[in-house]
C-alpha cells in the first residue's frame, strides 16, 4: 500500500520542482517554439496541471468545477480517448492563455488535490497519483532540453543559469566489462514504481559480449570529425547519410567551430567544448556511425540492462541498437492511459540510462526512454560494445 503521506509530499515537491525550473526565464522565454519536437514552456507548465485535473479531480472529486472550459484542448497533448487539442506544431501560437493565467492554473488544481487527498483515497488513487508525479516528472526533462533549444537556437545564446553545469566527467579508468552468453533477467520486477513498459519480466539469452565501462568523449568525438567521419558514407545506414547531406550535418548539437576550436553552447552560455567530457546531444544516426568507426558497435537495451551495474550511468541517455518494442505479455491499460507508451512502440530506437536534466527519484535500470533515430535536443551519448 502506497503511503499518502509521502506521496503527497513527493507531489507538492514535484509541482514546485516545475516550477523552480522556470526561474531564470524571462516572460518572453515562455512562449517560443523553434521545431515541432520542442514545446514552449508555458505549455509543459499547463500541461502537467491538466493531466492531474483530466485524470483525477474531474473523475474522483465531488463538485469539482473545472478551471477553464478551454484548457482541455489547449493542454491535452496526445490522448485521443479524452478529445480534440490544439496540434503539436501550434503550441508556439499560443499567446493567450497568459503565463499568468497558467499559473493561477496550476496552483488552483495543486490545492484541489491537497483537499482531495486530505478526503478521499483509495490504492486506485494513489496509483493515480503516483503515475501524475512521474509523467510531471519526464516534463521536468523535457522542459529543461526544451528552454535549451530556445535559448540555445536564440543568435544572442543567452545564460539561462550560471549555477547549471552540464559537464560530469567520469574519472575511472576505461575497461571492457566482459559478460558470458547465457540467459538474463530483463524488465521491472520489484514494488516499485514503473512504466508498462518495462513489464513483463521475462528472460533473454545473450551472445558473451564486451562493453565500455564509460561513455564515449567530446574528444573522441573531435577525433572522428576530423577523420572525416562526416564524410565518409560507408559508415552510415542510408537513411542516416540521407539525413547528415539534407541537414549539412557536420558536429553534435550546439557546436560551434570558431577559428578552428570548437566550442558549445550549454546552460552558462557559449563556452569552449570539455574535450573529457561525454558527448551529447547525438542522433542514433551519429552514435552508430561513430561505433562503427571504432569497429565496435552499439550494445542492445537488454546487454546494457544485463551490465549496468559494472558502470556509473545516468549522465547521458544512452543510444541503444535496440528498437522499441513491447516485452512478452505486455498490455496497455484501460482507456486514456493506456496511451501513455504503447502506441509509440514502432519507428523509434529505445534509450538507456537517464541524464543531467532527468529528475531526482526518477530512472532507473529497467526505464526505457525512446525517440526517433533523428532527434538530438535531449541529453544523447553512447556507449560502445562489441
Amino acid at each position: 500500500m502506497i503511503k499518502i503521506e509521502s506521496l503527497l509530499d513527493f507531489f507538492l515537491d514535484t509541482r514546485k520542482h516545475t516550477e523552480d525550473i522556470c526561474k531564470p526565464l524571462e516572460i518572453e522565454d515562455y512562449v517560443v517554439q523553434p521545431i515541432i519536437d520542442v514545446s514552449p514552456p508555458k505549455w509543459h507548465l499547463g500541461h502537467t496541471t491538466w493531466f492531474f485535473e483530466e485524470f483525477i479531480l474531474k473523475v474522483y472529486m465531488k463538485d469539482y468545477a473545472v478551471f477553464d472550459d478551454d484548457f482541455s484542448f489547449v493542454f491535452n497533448s496526445y490522448y485521443e480517448t479524452v478529445g480534440k487539442r490544439v496540434i503539436r506544431a501550434d503550441r508556439g501560437n499560443l499567446s493567450r492563455p497568459s503565463v499568468k493565467r497558467v499559473y493561477e492554473y496550476r496552483k488552483y488544481v495543486t490545492e484541489a488535490m491537497n483537499t482531495l487527498f486530505s478526503e478521499h483515497t483509495t490504492q486506485e488513487l494513489l496509483e493515480l497519483l503516483e503515475i501524475g508525479i512521474h509523467h510531471e516528472k519526464q516534463h521536468q526533462e523535457l522542459l529543461l532540453t526544451d528552454i535549451k533549444y530556445i535559448l540555445g537556437n536564440n543568435p544572442l545564446l543567452p545564460t539561462y543559469s550560471k549555477e547549471f553545469n552540464e559537464h560530469s566527467i567520469e574519472k575511472h579508468e576505461h575497461e571492457w566489462i566482459a559478460l558470458d552468453e547465457g540467459i538474463y533477467d530483463i524488465g521491472h520486477h520489484t514494488e516499485d514504481f514503473c512504466y508498462d513498459n518495462e513489464l513483463g519480466h521475462h528472460k533473454v539469452y545473450l551472445q558473451g559480449y564486451q562493453i565500455s565501462n564509460k561513455l564515449v568523449t567530446n574528444q573522441e568525438f573531435v577525433d572522428f570529425i576530423n577523420a572525416g567521419g562526416y564524410q565518409q558514407f560507408e559508415l552510415w545506414h542510408a537513411e542516416g547519410w540521407d539525413w547528415v547531406q539534407a541537414n549539412t550535418i557536420n558536429s553534435p548539437l550546439y557546436w560551434h567551430n570558431i577559428d578552428g576550436e570548437w566550442f558549445y553552447y550549454s546552460f552558462q552560455g557559449l563556452q569552449k567544448i570539455n574535450l573529457k567530457a561525454p558527448v551529447t546531444h547525438i542522433s542514433y544516426f551519429e552514435a552508430f556511425a561513430f561505433a562503427q568507426w571504432k569497429n565496435c558497435r552499439l550494445p542492445t537495451e537488454f546487454e546494457w540492462e544485463a551490465s549496468q551495474k559494472y558502470f556509473p550511468w545516468g549522465k547521458r541517455w544512452e543510444w541503444t541498437e535496440s528498437a522499441y518494442l513491447p516485452y512478452p505479455n505486455y498490455k496497455k491499460a484501460e482507456g486514456a492511459l493506456g496511451e501513455y507508451n504503447g502506441k509509440f512502440m514502432v519507428n523509434q530506437k529505445v534509450l538507456r540510462g537517464g541524464s543531467v536534466a532527468t529528475p531526482t527519484n526518477h530512472t532507473r535500470p529497467t526505464y526505457r526512454n525512446f525517440f526517433q533515430t533523428n532527434l538530438r535536443w535531449q541529453y544523447t551519448g553512447l556507449r560502445l560494445a562489441k
